[in-house]
Formats: structure tokens, sequence, C-alpha cells
């Protein structure tokens, strides 16, 4: 018996004769063949959520099944392009529709008509097992894009093809199971269900950090490769931008940016920044190792659900080929209230602030898919999540943060307060928190330092001291206060101006080297102690504060090359300078 639209409830459909449906089965629906999942079944009807616009359907449309569920086309053509929430390309979608998605709109995720120069790397007599790489395609300048052996599939080549140029279906091997006889082709492409874990080996601990070119988060908070964070913040804190500031400058090897319920104008500036910006360690374009997927506020829920999930499932697949990812996700809030615009038509028991009782479970679903892990072909990848949360009003006690701090380690808190004064990246030091210290303290110590840690601590102390003193200074008021605390605050004053905040327009400024981001730290660090010596000598704060050192030292930023390891030796002699002609006052 076919099966039939009984009710419509905007993107939710019922449907009769749902028994011949398997649960999270992807359906086309209506003539214009809607692309719609399964995500209930009961004995005479299956409940279904349409990934697009649904106007034009009416009851009595036909639902028509495919066997299969919701997939991801993983190949060469995904780096540099632009998608939509279900790995629709948007820039083909263009061509054919014009700038808004017509309902109904098909379009191939990948280009099935390009020919791509193959390696071959096995030939006939050869067994392979499952995520065996088995040839190689240079799919942009950058990203070598290995073609692997789907995890379901293992036997002995019996025949292979010369290295060549092929489309993405052509049969470039052709396999035998020793055991079971089965003939398997293998081609450029292979399809992978977007909620479902790709396998891998195990996992590894943490162990060297995903460095970001930001002061604040490299020395402060790091997050380490594999690692998960989260970046919370009311409206203008700056949580997109620093997203931005983390894609364009992290030392990832691929980026995947998910724009999943943001606003279309900021979507924009992301394809019009990505589109002109080069990638500092290459020269080439930043393009070249990216993945775009835009699903604006605009767009179907449904499909804003299904975007986290598209955009994990195609990290994955570049992690399975021993890339370093990173994912980008601006916001787990939107995709949050997708979940409960969803529940709530499906009339499920809402939980705390209207969202569904599951949202926990579907955040650690999410989370749960990074890692640093051992592939099945014995090479090592990791993907790493930095998630934006947009609490309403800021308030960091709804469920969406105080959930998302049950399975990140790594919390970026943004302060109104610091945004609104223009001091970006506006992460509050005292809010913000890593997890990740111990496991990363020894890379740090081996590559950079073995005192950075230590001057981190100094660092993080001198501004934690300083929030303090400025509680008590609200009640007494700063005069008070005994010089070496004014002093805390003065030292506290050019951390945060010369150190933690960053210009992201300046060319030395945007991204940082940890070992600029060290000698700034340890001139800092020496001011502080030469300043403790004049106190000693019976100096007031109030005129070693009026001298122009701490002007400069605030200034380093601009004034020193990221490459120039030597110029500092200057200000440490500008240091000692200022020492002698104090000490003769």
């Amino acid at each position: 018996m076919k099966s039939k639209i009984s009710l419509i409830n905007s993107n939710i459909l019922n449907v009769t004769n749902g028994d011949c449906f398997k649960l999270f089965e992807m359906v086309y629906i209506g003539k214009n063949k809607f692309i719609g999942e399964v995500i209930e079944i009961d004995k005479n009807c299956a409940v279904i959520q349409v990934f697009e616009d649904t106007s034009g359907l009416k009851l009595d449309d036909e639902v028509y099944p495919t066997g299969e569920l919701m997939c991801a086309e993983l190949g060469p053509g995904i780096i540099s392009n632009i998608f939509d929430g279900i790995q629709r390309p948007l820039i083909s979608i263009e061509k054919e529709s014009g700038i808004f998605i017509s309902s109904g709109v098909r379009a191939k995720s990948l280009d099935e008509e390009k020919l791509w120069t193959v390696k071959i790397l096995k030939k006939i007599g050869d067994s392979v097992r499952p995520g065996d790489i088995v040839a190689e395609i240079n799919e942009t300048e950058l990203i070598v894009n290995k073609i692997m052996i789907s995890p379901d599939i293992e036997g002995k080549v019996i025949d292979a093809k010369d290295n060549g140029d092929y489309k993405i279906s052509d049969t470039i091997l052709v396999l035998k199971n020793n055991d079971s006889n089965k003939i398997f082709e293998i081609n450029l492409k292979q399809r992978w269900p977007i909620k479902s874990q790709r396998p891998f080996l195990k996992k590894i601990d943490a162990r060297e950090p995903l460095i970001t070119g930001q002061r604040v988060i490299d020395t402060l908070f790091p997050i380490a490769k594999g690692g998960v964070a989260a970046v919370p913040g009311g409206f203008g804190t700056g949580k997109t931008m620093t997203q931005h500031q983390l894609a364009k400058w992290s030392d990832a090897d691929i980026i995947v940016y998910i724009g999943c319920g943001e606003r279309g104008n900021e979507m924009t500036q992301v394809l019009e920044d990505f589109s002109k910006l080069k990638d500092p360690k290459s020269g080439k374009m930043l393009m070249q190792r990216t993945v775009l997927i835009a699903n604006t506020s605009n767009m179907p829920v449904a499909a804003r659900e299904a975007s986290i999930y598209t955009g994990m499932t195609l990290a994955e697949y570049y992690r399975d080929m021993g890339y370093h990812v990173a994912v980008m996700a601006d916001s787990t809030s939107r995709w949050a209230e997708a979940l409960r615009e969803l529940s709530g038509r499906l009339e499920e028991m809402p939980a705390e602030e209207g969202f569904p009782a599951y949202l926990a479970s579907k955040l650690a679903s999410f989370y749960e898919r990074a890692g640093y892990v051992k592939n099945l072909n014995g090479t090592e990848g990791s993907i790493s999540v930095i998630g934006a949360v947009s609490p309403q009003g800021g308030d960091l006690s709804e469920p969406v943060t105080q959930n998302t701090k049950r399975f990140v380690r790594c919390f970026w808190a943004l302060d109104k307060n610091l945004a609104y004064a223009r001091h970006f990246p506006a992460i509050n030091w005292s809010m913000s928190y890593t997890e990740y210290l111990d496991d990363l303290k020894n890379w740090y110590e081996k590559n950079i330092d073995s005192d950075f840690w230590n001057c981190r601590s100094k660092i993080l102390s001198v501004l934690n001291s300083e929030s303090e003193l400025l509680d008590i200074a609200k009640l007494i008021g700063v005069d008070v206060l005994p010089d070496d605390q004014k002093l805390i605050l003065n030292i506290a004053w050019v951390i945060r101006l010369g150190f933690v905040q960053q210009n992201a327009y300046h060319n030395f400024d945007t991204c940082v080297p940890l070992e600029k981001q060290l000698n700034m730290m340890k001139v800092i660090l020496y001011l502080h102690e030469t300043c403790k010596k004049l106190l000693d000598l019976g100096l007031p704060v109030k005129i070693l504060s009026n001298h122009e050192i701490f002007e400069e030292v605030i200034n380093i930023k601009y004034k020193v090359d990221n490459d120039d390891k030597f110029f500092f030796d200057k200000y440490f002699k500008k240091i000692d300078n200022f020492y002698t002609e104090m000490s003769k006052k």
C-alpha cells in the first residue's frame, strides 16, 4: 500500500502505512520529492521531519521510501565547497534557481562530471582492509584526498585501473572477499549516515595544543587538538568574530565552519572574508582547506538540526585520512532552539525553559564525536570542536550553556562589559577555565620553554588579584590601598591592554606565535619585579606609574615583528634603564 500524508504541521508530517519505513530512513515527499527523515514509527503511522520548506504540500501526497538512512556523500570536491544543512551545494543551486533556494530543488552534493587525477596505490593481488588508503587525489593545492576502503569492506584486489583521470563514480578497483566471494567495486566516493560516528581503532589522550595565535587562548586557556570548547556570550560579545579568528589562524589542517541558524549577513561575511584570506602557513587561499556549511536562521529548522551532524561527518571523513580538523559550530543554541521547536510540534513533554528532556544527550552525541584518534589505517587524526553558545540575555545559567559545560573541557566565557569597552577577544579571565593544562604542560615545556607555564601562572595570578582588589576598591577607594596592591593594579592594566587584548586587524597582532607570547610575558613580569624593587627603595607607585615605560611595554604587540626574537632584549634594557633612572630619585 502507498504511504500518504495524513497531517501537516509545518515541517512535521504524519504519514499512513508507517510500518513500511525504518527509523531514521530518508524519504522523498510529494511530487517535488522534498527530502525528509522518519523520526517516529507507530503501528499504522510514521512521523517525518522535512528538511525543506513544505509550502505546497497537501494531504494524501505520496511519500516514497529510499531504504537508506540520511547520509552525507564523501569524496573529492568537499573542500572549498559551500553546502546547506543537508549537503546541497549552494553555488550549484544558485546557478539553477537564483539566490533563494526553491522548494524541491535538487543538486548533487559532489560534481559527478569533473575529472580527478588519481594515483592508484594498490595493485592486483594486494589485500585491503577497512580504512586502507587505496588512492590519492590532489583535491586542492593544500589537501590530498585519500580514497579509503569503506569500514564494512575487505578483500583482495582482482582488478585495478592505471593512474589517470576519473570521475567520482568510476570504478578504480575491484575487490573479492575471500570468505563470501562477494565482489566489491571501489570508486572515489562513499556514503555515510550523518548521525552515526565513523569507526576508529582507539582514542588517544590529548598531548598537543591547537595553536590559535590568540594569546588569551594559547597562553591562559589552551585547548588540545581533539578537544572541545564552548564560547558562550550574549549578543554583541564577539562569538562569531572569535570563531572567525580561530578558523583563520588555528594550526588545524582543515576547517569545517558550520553556520547553524545564524543571521544571513554573518554567513555572507564569512563567505566574503574566507574567499579573500591567505593561509598563513602556505600562502595559498584559505578556502583550499575550508568547508562551509551555511544554514541561516530563515532556513527550515529541521535542516538546522541536520547541519551539525553533516558537518561532523565531513570532519570525520578527513580525520580518517590523518588530518587534524577544527569544527566551528555557530551556534549550538540555535540548534537547540530547532530541537525545541520540533519537540513542541511533536507534542513531547517539555523540560526546563521548553527544551526537550533529551537536550543533554543530543549535546553529548555531538561533542563526543570530537577527539584525537588512531584510525583504522594506522594514521592519527583529530577533530577539535569549538561551539558557540548564545544564551538569551547573556544568562549563562540557562539550560543550553549549563548542559554544554558538562561535555566540554574548555570554557571561554565572553563578557559584555569587555566587549562594550572594545576589549577583544572579550574572554573573561575570571569566568573562563580549561581542563587541558595537565595534558599540555609537557608539550609547552618541551617545545616552547620550560618557564612558559611558570610565566602563565604569574600572569593569571596578577589578573585574579586585580579582580579581588577592584572589589575592595569599590568599597574603600583605590587611594587607600597600599603601594604594593596599587602596583598590582598597574601591572594588571599593562597585561590587559598589552597582552590579553588583541587587534584582529593589525598585521602583527592578529595572530601571534607562542614564542612571542612567552617573550611578552617575560617583559611584563620583569617590569613587575623591577617595580617591586623600586617600591622597596621607598619610591611611591604614583611616580612609577607616570613613566613612559608602561606605555612602551603595552605597545610591544605593535612594535615587535612576530618573527623577531631578539628585539625583546631592547625592552629588558629599557626596563633596566628605568630602574637606574628611578632609583636615583
